[in-house]
């Protein structure tokens, strides 16, 4: 057998045999992802893994397409700016606005394109604001999770139902599909009720104030 040959099917066979070690690794560089739940299992710590989980979940939580809905003031805002809602709005104690203008006089039951400005009208079937117990809007994560957790001051919601609500309920849903003009939420809502459900079996802390 002549050298070139041989020489050619040790290249060959070294190739194949490459450990994988060294094989290339992909990141996930979307700066609008959430980080898996498993990417936190480095923290030792039961308790700071749970507030982890529940900071990640944040991100959502505290995005401009929930926020607006959970105004501590009955007055739903917009935008990303959470600028005041055009025209002004008194959600009133159900949070569907008015009587003589309910959230569903424009709202319709999915969204709709518009030639204004803003782009496509929001819209779900059970569109409204969030009760008084789950308005969020002027504060820290740590005080939105003490709030979240306390069925004193959720509105007798267990855990269980909050996670429920922001992992199944279609009109949380919404935050991902919002329209034209809009950004989404980060990540999936699949994620969220993952990230949520970790936080729950791992003693549901909060993050530190």
């Amino acid at each position: 057998m002549n050298r070139p040959f041989i020489v050619a099917m040790a290249a060959v066979l070294g190739a194949c045999t490459t450990p994988s070690s060294v094989a290339p690794t992909t990141t996930n560089t979307d700066p609008n992802a959430l980080k898996p739940v498993a990417s936190f299992a480095n923290i030792s710590n039961r308790s700071q893994r749970s507030a982890a989980y529940f900071t990640e979940a944040g991100r959502v939580i505290q995005h401009p397409r929930c926020l607006n809905c959970h105004p501590v003031e009955r007055v739903p805002t917009q935008g990303d700016d959470l600028h005041q809602h055009v025209p002004l709005i008194q959600a009133g104690g159900e949070g569907h606005g008015p009587p003589a203008l309910h959230c569903n006089t424009c709202h319709q039951g999915q969204n709709v394109e518009t030639q204004l400005p803003f782009g496509t009208m929001p819209g779900h079937s059970h569109w409204s604001l969030a009760p008084v117990s789950m308005a969020w809007q002027g504060k820290s994560l740590a005080e939105i999770c003490a709030q979240v957790k306390d069925p004193a001051r959720n509105g007798g919601r267990s855990l269980e139902q909050i996670h429920e609500h922001m992992a199944k309920d279609s009109l949380v849903g919404w935050a991902w599909h919002p329209g034209t003009n809009r950004t989404a939420a980060p990540g999936t809502q699949q994620q969220l009720g993952e990230l949520l459900q970790a936080w729950i079996d791992t003693g549901a802390a909060c993050p530190a104030p």
